[in-house]
């Protein structure tokens, strides 16, 4: 439930900490805005709270054209929570509803239609199709604003089933026609990407909220990167993706108040899945006011926060490909795992051809793996064994490592298995999984720096002086590695931490 006194004061601060957490409507013009639109705010009593941009635009409420508000950071709730609402409203941004409607995605969470449609409602003022209506319309605008798409392309691309739903939708939320949507903006064309084949190229900026710390954030995704899956490149994280109609190639780059996105996509459909698993990769929708403010309650840590304010924790856009790599990287250096990852990659990868760069495959999918020969598995007996067995229970459904899984459910599931154990099963649940509250005790880094701040670095004592960092241990882990010297902790080209450019 919304507190309208709090909502207000945010409005009156123009609090963007605010943006995407709630929405503000006006009766009297019949618009919506984010909290930190620079307009004159309305008096209260001409104002309405809504908690989603869709459950606005279901009131009857367009977007405001000064402050999009459809382009506004997602609520940091979905990524925090475990329970269903939250699990819906990560599969609802992954694009579950348009592919599979709202079958598929009571099918995924094991819960019946109904039960999902009630509580999505009375807590989101929207029902699932509602919210992906309103993610196809930001789609939409995306397409128009940023490609010479005809517009019944754009239509079927944003996931609309026919023009006229496109038109009408469009013109609802933004107040203005599709073509007038064009005609107001600066777009760019399609390129092409390789013999017989064309890419769709788009830019993007993707919102957060600051501060964001982004030495270690970019440095680690950098510093762990597979060839031939992952590069840095002129000041970009590069790598390849698989979404649902085909392979695509996403460039990451930190800018002055967002982070720009370069997207080359096989179906330009796959839009809204890209940009959803961009955001969850760099974490772009977290709270990092409220995680500072609570890791700085602990005097020993205290001065890490203060000295880098933002820091995120580095996820992945493939749970199941994150999985393997950690079981790969067990017991071994960053570099000895790449290596490994690397020669997976070159045996059973999925040929891309990069428009930009030097990437070269996608990685494979666990049901390949779990049939990898030997002679591409250059691991001890043991480690092949664990390899090959997870990555069947990921082929058959057996570990669910999607941001929507049970968290509780899927490390059982992990520690089930011969080989697997905490610090496999915590890196999943931080990285892949989004529980804010995994910690990795047993990871020799945050051993050390536990052990430098006069914390117990093992067994039970250590779990029980990490507790003073719930719910946000995650976080707490981010900030105990940056403490060390590796090559996670720095942008590439950084001699030390902090020498270049390190939030923003």
């Amino acid at each position: 439930m919304l507190d309208s006194q709090a909502c207000m004061t945010a409005v009156r601060a123009r609090d963007a900490r605010f943006d995407g957490w709630f929405v503000t409507a006006v009766r009297t013009t019949g618009i919506y805005c984010r909290p930190s639109c620079p307009a004159t705010p309305p008096k209260p009593r001409n104002i309405t709270f809504f908690p989603s941009a869709a459950a606005a635009q279901a009131g009857g409420y367009r977007a405001c054209k000064r402050c999009r508000p459809d382009a506004s950071p997602g609520s940091p709730e979905w990524n925090v929570r475990a329970d269903l609402v939250a699990r819906a409203m990560r599969l609802i941004g992954d694009g579950v509803v348009d592919r599979e409607g709202v079958a598929g995605l009571s099918r995924r969470l094991g819960y019946s239609t109904r039960q999902i449609e009630r509580q999505v409602r009375a807590e989101l003022g929207a029902s699932p199709l509602s919210l992906a209506r309103a993610q196809r319309a930001q789609t939409a605008r995306v397409l128009i604003e940023t490609t010479t798409l005809p517009l019944t392309e754009v239509a079927h691309a944003s996931g609309f089933g026919s023009i006229r739903s496109f038109n009408d939708t469009v013109r609802e939320v933004f107040a203005m026609t599709p073509r007038e949507m064009r005609a107001r903006s600066t777009v760019s064309a399609s390129v092409s990407g390789g013999p017989g084949r064309a890419w769709h190229y788009l830019q993007v900026r993707l919102p957060f909220r600051r501060p964001l710390r982004v030495d270690n954030l970019f440095g680690h995704l950098a510093a762990t990167a597979v060839p031939g899956v992952e590069e840095w490149r002129d000041g970009a994280y590069r790598r390849t993706v698989t979404l649902p109609h085909g392979p695509a190639i996403v460039a990451l780059h930190p800018d002055d108040g967002y982070v720009g996105a370069r997207l080359w996509l096989r179906d330009l459909g796959d839009l809204p899945v890209a940009i959803s698993r961009c955001r969850w990769l760099l974490d772009l929708d977290a709270d990092p006011e409220a995680v500072d403010t609570h890791l700085s309650g602990d005097d020993r840590l205290a001065p890490m926060v203060a000295a880098a304010p933002g820091r995120r924790v580095p996820r992945t856009v493939d749970g199941a490909e994150l999985a393997l790599r950690l079981v790969i990287g067990q017991q071994i250096s960053t570099r000895a795992a790449r290596t490994h990852a690397a020669r997976l990659v070159a045996a059973y990868g999925s040929r891309v051809a990069d428009p930009a760069g030097a990437l070269t495959a996608t990685f494979p999918e666990p049901g390949t793996i779990a049939g990898a020969t030997d002679d591409t598995l250059a691991m001890p007996q043991s480690r092949r064994t664990t390899l090959r067995t997870l990555a069947a229970a990921l082929a058959d459904g057996e570990v669910d490592v999607s941001p929507s899984a049970d968290w509780g459910r899927t490390r059982a599931a992990l520690l089930a298995l011969p080989g697997i154990g905490p610090w496999t099963a915590e890196g999943v649940a931080m990285r892949a999984l989004g529980d804010p509250d995994a910690f990795v005790g047993s990871d020799l880094g945050v051993r050390q720096a536990m052990a430098a701040l006069g914390l117990p670095d093992r067994g039970a004592s250590q779990t029980q002086a990490s507790l003073a960092w719930r719910p946000w241990r995650a976080y707490a882990v981010q900030h105990l590695w940056a403490s060390g010297s590796h090559e996670i902790n720095r942008l590439p080209g950084e001699d030390s931490p902090g020498t270049a450019r390190s939030d923003v």
